[in-house]
């Protein structure tokens, strides 16, 4: 996989790569470079503590859409064995745009468990046969499939959540694309096993909420989660999608933002850099941090489960009632 930059990165990838040369000259030679190389490790840590520690709205709406960062199927590749991936909604198509399967989730505890993912592909060619992640109603309608049979086989739910939005298209209207999410909705309301929602890059719109009506909803440090893009955001305030920096800002997108308005329970730290510098390590966060919300979850009988989830979202956003003024 070719490695892209973001402009913000570069200077710190400048520095790393003269790293790597000036290591390579202190193993080669009598040891002449040895300070300089310890110089210029202090010189990128400060470097990249002084970048990463200072991101705005833009940049981290930048680092959710890295090309390189990982994708819903590299998460379960590292975090599942066994799994068995399942096409199709039985009632129109399969859509790749959602990956849905049951696996062995790895662990000191192994759970099989249903895991729900939106992949937007890497290549062209994949980019375009996955819809670049953007879920057509036969892909929520296959992820209620799964979730319905994890509730028979009692089998809590993960779901990975890295999406623009719902597809745009006409045929996605025609075919019920507002049903097949607020079915969905309606469903993981009352679905009788625990859900862990992760928004491990972009949680755009709808097409991410049909995912994440869970028990738990974790953001990665540097992922997204918001009503529109901020793209489209400018262009319906300003009249051009120059604006988007602006309306990043504004629309308190990042995880520490989502976290300060209740939405969400926690933040996964990311590696130094982003996700896509160690995605390993990064799944490993991941797994451990499911597996310790699922246990706690599969502790509650299910009443106090559903009930706990009502609650949950009841609680969201404020409200005044005018009727008594």
């Amino acid at each position: 996989m070719m490695q892209q930059t973001l402009e913000f990165e570069k200077p710190i990838i400048d520095l790393e790569i003269q790293l790597k040369e000036l290591e390579r000259l202190a193993y080669t030679g009598n040891g002449e470079h040895r300070g300089e190389v310890r110089k210029l490790k202090r010189k990128i840590n400060h470097m990249r503590k002084d970048v990463l520690d200072n991101l705005t709205s833009w940049q981290r709406t930048q680092l959710a859409r890295h090309p390189n960062r990982p994708y819903s199927l590299d998460y379960i590749g590292f975090m599942c064995g066994d799994f068995v991936e399942m096409h199709g909604d039985r009632l129109f198509a399969d859509d790749p745009a959602v990956v849905a399967g049951l696996g062995r989730l790895n662990g000191r505890f192994p759970l099989i468990v249903a895991v729900i993912g939106q992949q937007k592909g890497r290549e062209t060619r994949e980019k375009v046969s996955r819809s670049f992640g953007m879920p057509r109603p036969e892909g929520y309608r296959k992820a209620l499939r799964l979730m319905k049979l994890a509730e028979k086989f009692q089998y809590p739910v993960i779901t990975l959540i890295d999406t623009p939005g719902a597809f745009p298209g006409i045929d996605a209207e025609a075919r019920g694309q507002a049903e097949a999410i607020a079915r969905n909705l309606l469903e993981m309301s009352r679905l009788k096993v625990p859900i862990v929602a992760v928004i491990v890059g972009e949680g755009g719109s709808g097409g991410a909420l049909a995912l994440g009506l869970a028990d738990r909803v974790v953001m990665l440090e540097n992922s997204i989660y918001s009503v529109i893009s901020p793209e489209a955001c400018s262009s319906i305030l300003w009249k051009s999608s120059d604006k988007a920096a602006e309306a990043a800002e504004a629309l308190k997108l990042t995880a520490p933002d989502i976290k300060s308005l209740g939405v969400i329970d926690e933040i996964l730290k990311e590696p130094p850099g982003g996700a896509h510098r160690e995605p390993e390590r990064m799944a490993a966060v991941v797994r451990r941090c499911v597996t310790r919300h699922l246990r706690e979850l599969l502790s509650l009988p299910v009443d106090l489960l559903l009930e706990q989830r009502f609650e949950k979202f009841r609680r969201m956003g404020k409200w005044v009632d005018f009727s008594t003024s």
